[in-house]
């Protein structure tokens, strides 16, 4: 028997609150946010908007909020200079806009949260589960990646 990867539990584990929220919203609409991490204080989240818009209109969300975040590097003492620190960013939770969102989550202003992919989150594995996972349990709120954590065979 194969062994299902690690970014395979991981879609699993965020479809798992997907399909809850699908099942209490019964026939509404769901409400996303969408959210990004630009690289730096000069960009425009304006083109990931546009795909996150595309997106949502191709799946049926209404988008409620545009939030986003300037990605901000973690300096790290234990590999200096070297490539394990490159696109390692400060958690989700350091992050205003990311503040935002979980609380208009818990105030149930949308569903879920609408992303290009899940380094908009975080590369780590373990943190991007517990963002997943506070969403889940905390905020009965989802997420939802444009681009999978990793591509469904065809069948």
């Amino acid at each position: 028997m194969k062994r299902q990867s690690r970014a395979g539990q991981l879609r699993g584990f965020r479809q798992h609150f997907y399909r809850q929220a699908v099942n209490a919203q019964a026939d509404q609409r769901l409400r996303v946010l969408a959210y990004s991490l630009v690289p730096s204080p000069r960009a425009r989240p304006d083109e990931d908007w546009g795909t996150l818009q595309a997106e949502a209109d191709q799946l049926g969300y209404a988008i409620a909020s545009r939030l986003h975040d300037v990605a901000v590097p973690v300096t790290t003492t234990y590999f200096p200079a070297s490539s394990a620190s490159q696109g390692v960013y400060s958690p989700p939770w350091d992050r205003p806009g990311w503040r935002e969102a979980e609380r208009q989550l818990r105030e149930g202003l949308a569903d879920g949260v609408l992303v290009l992919d899940r380094y908009n989150i975080s590369s780590d594995d373990d943190e991007y589960h517990a963002v997943i996972k506070h969403l889940g349990e905390h905020c009965q709120a989802f997420l939802h990646l444009v681009i999978s954590e990793e591509p469904v065979a065809p069948t």
